[in-house]
């Protein structure tokens, strides 16, 4: 059973949440999409958002989002303007991001940006949608931007394709606003008690929560 775990995180948090076990046999989507790695067959694809899209998204926060908290992920590290950092939202007890001027973030290859303390996360897409991707998770506090062409879903086709594995093998299983593009692929869908309802409507069957190891439920059950 091929296990890959697709998520929002950087390498560095998902290093530090599984054990030994599961990494050295898992594949990985991080960040959405912009980054998938498995070291067993030396696979490494990295899209980064286009650098006029980075500098123009932080030139537009600089003028109409002045109090927000802007960060940006560059291959596993972590770098922040001035702005604050929601300690809650990054879960950073491990981490702190390296300051840099708007002008020094402008010029990295960006994998992914985030955007904390806004209003209006629809006025920010308007002008951008386009040109990047947009998620919204962690009940409306975080704005996930990657590149327009990646999604959890287009890093796990790339890993399934290079495994020669069919979509009608594959089940996946999400909570969030960025697992809807996995449950619109033709899989088996399972989504968590504590899932977004959205979620759960597009389900094909609804486990436990993440805290009583709805996972384990179901894997136990095909297992068995």
């Amino acid at each position: 059973m091929k296990v890959i775990i697709a998520t929002a995180r950087p390498p560095r948090s998902v290093h530090t949440l599984l054990p030994a076990e599961i990494l050295n046999v898992c594949s990985f989507v991080y960040y959405n999409g912009a980054l998938i790695e498995d070291k067993q067959t030396n696979l490494e694809t990295h899209i980064s958002i286009e650098r006029a899209a980075t500098a123009a998204i932080l030139d537009y926060c600089s003028e109409y989002l002045p109090d927000c908290g802007i960060s940006l992920e560059v291959r596993d590290q972590w770098f922040a303007n001035s702005g604050p950092i929601d300690e809650e939202v990054f879960n950073t007890r491990h981490f702190r991001p390296q300051v840099r001027s708007n002008e020094e973030l402008k010029s990295l290859e960006t994998t992914k940006i985030l955007i904390t303390y806004f209003d209006n996360p629809e006025e920010l897409q308007s002008h951008f949608g386009e040109q990047v991707h947009f998620v919204v998770t962690d009940q409306g506090t975080l704005i996930q931007i990657m590149n327009r062409s990646v999604s959890k879903a287009s890093g796990v086709a790339l890993l399934l394709h290079h495994f020669g594995i069919s979509t009608s093998q594959v089940m996946v299983f999400g909570d969030d606003y960025n697992d809807i593009e996995l449950f619109a692929m033709p899989v088996h869908k399972v989504a968590m008690f504590n899932a977004i309802e959205g979620l759960k409507e597009l389900a094909d069957q609804i486990t436990d929560s993440n805290d009583n190891d709805g996972v384990a439920i179901v894997l136990e059950r095909i297992i068995s």
